[in-house]
């Protein structure tokens, strides 16, 4: 912690820009710990008239010395107004400074300011399901704050490491008063991985001096990711549905299977993005829209069988996909119906098929893990690794190989 603050007041001029006169305009330049912030003075001098090194004008003229005056007024404000944060032991910013002279809290960045900036300036650039992460996460905050804080927001230059790891305490004793769940380790560290990123944000943007989470570390508990086995995809394969939007989000969940598409490239996937390979076979050749990162798959059979069975329907020409559109949550609501008519426990959702693709589908018929990582567009093998489990019909058929070389005496 800081123990004695850094403080200054120097005041300087500026030139209109464009310069539509020969009068430039007085600032008073604030500097507190090393960050530094601009108050005008709405006060007028010429260049020549003005002292540089002493900060002031020059002249013995009626309005010369009336600025000089109002310079030292200011002057004066400025500093009691540090010096009274400082005796009232409050955090001292030089917004906080600025804003006493200024009036108000306007200029005082908070932390509601801040995630709100960064959720309106991430609506373009992250997918809509990573913004109502985001956004989950700020009404967490404001929960937190009016609860534990009694209050609707809090300056940034307030946020310590305390704050923090009280708002960790908090998702975690927060008993949700709808039908959601309690937050688990994971989530937690989530939401706490969110506001991380939004203040690191700060700090980038100058509106943070000390980073609150320097000391911190984030701790995920490691989860098995679950996914079909061949037996279990086998089944769903041969299971004939009557109901339409069944079969169509079976199918959709098999084409994920063979191709470890996300919901999200799936939806967007379009006839387009199949293409001629190298092999001269086709490819699914699209940027994934989490990372976008460019992503190239060959097809299997089996995919190409499910292209071709909806590159007629009606609702897929409609939206100009390659599959009837669905939104996430139907399609995992059918899913949970498609798993108990094929007597599948596991708790099925549109991402298992991802997992599936890349365990029994690939890995565990040898497919090499770094192959299997470019087709799921991972930007690092250790989000494979963790992705990707090589399950044990895979080890038991491995050790098989090594005790035939060994019997052979190799």
């Amino acid at each position: 912690m800081r123990s004695k603050n850094t403080f200054g007041i120097q005041f300087i001029i500026r030139m209109p820009k464009p310069q539509k006169s020969n009068q430039a305009t007085v600032y008073a330049r604030i500097t507190v710990n090393g960050r530094r912030a601009e108050i005008s003075l709405k006060q007028k001098v010429e260049p020549k008239d003005w002292d540089d090194v002493r900060g002031r004008a020059k002249g013995k003229r009626e309005e010369i010395i009336k600025l000089n005056s109002h310079i030292e007024r200011v002057r004066v404000i400025i500093a009691d107004g540090y010096n009274d944060l400082v005796q009232q032991r409050k955090a001292v910013t030089v917004d906080r400074v600025k804003s006493l002279f200024v009036g108000g809290e306007a200029d005082t960045m908070t932390l509601s300011k801040l995630v709100a900036y960064h959720n309106q300036e991430a609506t373009y650039k992250l997918a809509l399901g990573t913004i109502k992460n985001y956004h989950t996460t700020q009404k967490y905050i404001e929960r937190f704050l009016k609860e534990k804080y009694k209050r609707n927001d809090i300056a940034l230059s307030e946020l310590n490491y305390r704050f923090v790891m009280d708002f960790e305490s908090y998702l975690a004793a927060y008993v949700p008063q709808d039908h959601q769940k309690p937050l688990k380790n994971n989530g937690i560290m989530k939401h706490i991985e969110r506001l991380r990123k939004m203040v690191n944000l700060a700090i980038t943007l100058d509106w943070l001096s000390k980073d609150p989470f320097a000391s911190y570390k984030k701790h995920f508990d490691k989860v098995e990711r679950e996914c079909l086995s061949s037996e279990e995809l086998s089944n769903l394969i041969k299971k004939q549905f009557t109901i339409q939007r069944l079969q169509q989000v079976r199918d959709m969940f098999l084409f994920s299977c063979y191709t470890g598409l996300a919901y999200i490239d799936l939806v967007e996937l379009t006839n387009d993005n199949i293409v001629k390979g190298i092999d001269g076979g086709l490819w699914i050749s699209i940027s994934r829209a989490k990372t976008d990162t460019c992503v190239r798959v060959p097809l299997l059979p089996q995919a190409e069988v499910l292209i071709e069975k909806y590159r007629d329907d009606p609702r897929a020409q409609h939206s100009g996909t390659a599959f009837p559109v669905i939104s996430n949550q139907r399609m995992n609501g059918y899913l949970k119906e498609i798993a108990d008519i094929c007597g599948i426990t596991k708790k099925l959702t549109f991402h298992i098929a991802r997992h599936t693709f890349a365990t029994t589908v690939t890995l565990s018929n040898g497919v090499p893990i770094e192959s299997v990582s470019k087709m799921l567009g991972h930007t690092s093998i250790r989000t494979t690794q963790i992705y990707a489990k090589v399950i044990e019909s895979k080890l038991s058929e491995d050790m098989g190989k090594l005790c035939a070389r060994l019997g052979n005496g190799i």
